[in-house]
């Protein structure tokens, strides 16, 4: 499952994206440093963002839910399930999977067939920490995987962040949504 993606985008970039959906971008304190990374692993910090009345609150928190004596929670399955609050999008613009039995295994890079810069990932917040939602994988990953995280289409993004009663439906992309490539 899911446990590295990327995230390589400027400030700019995203305040830009959210701009064009009409969902101002705003964030508490000073504009963050968003600095790019290949690399984004469970309890890193990472950028997220969260409804709120004023549009679009960029934070940084940190990827997994803690459970005492145990591994942070990374991702969720989203299967039969509402999400009524504490939900967010988190940034990407890769996610990697693997595959092999042994070490090194096959590390996979996908991205958006369509070239976007930028996509969000259907996520959840409890506190301070996110935590990623994971469905039936679509065709482009199942081949890799049997599962795969919730990559919400743009237009699902405002809905997403809105009121509890407009939570989009959760669902795998469609075939050709991803490209794929060895990245190692």
């Amino acid at each position: 499952m899911c446990n590295e993606y990327r995230f390589k985008q400027t400030l700019d970039h995203v305040a830009q994206e959210f701009s064009q959906l009409r969902l101002p971008m705003h964030w508490a304190g000073g504009a963050p440093n968003l600095e790019p990374r290949d690399s984004i692993r469970p309890t890193d910090p990472a950028p997220i963002v969260v409804g709120s009345g004023e549009g679009a609150e960029l934070k940084q928190l940190r990827w997994g839910f803690v459970q005492p004596g145990r591994p942070p929670v990374i991702n969720f399955r989203s299967e039969g399930r509402r999400f009524p609050s504490g939900r967010c999008l988190i940034l990407a613009d890769g996610f990697y999977e693997f595959t092999g039995s042994k070490y090194p295994k096959t590390k996979w890079l996908f991205t958006p067939a369509d070239g976007a810069e930028l996509f969000a990932i259907a996520g959840l917040v409890r506190e301070d920490r996110f935590t990623m939602l994971t469905c039936e994988p679509g065709p482009d990953v199942a081949p890799y995987h049997s599962r795969q995280i919730v990559i919400l289409p743009r237009d699902l993004w405002a809905a997403w962040l809105g009121p509890a009663e407009a939570q989009p439906p959760i669902a795998p992309l469609p075939a050709g949504w991803l490209k794929v490539e060895n990245a190692r």
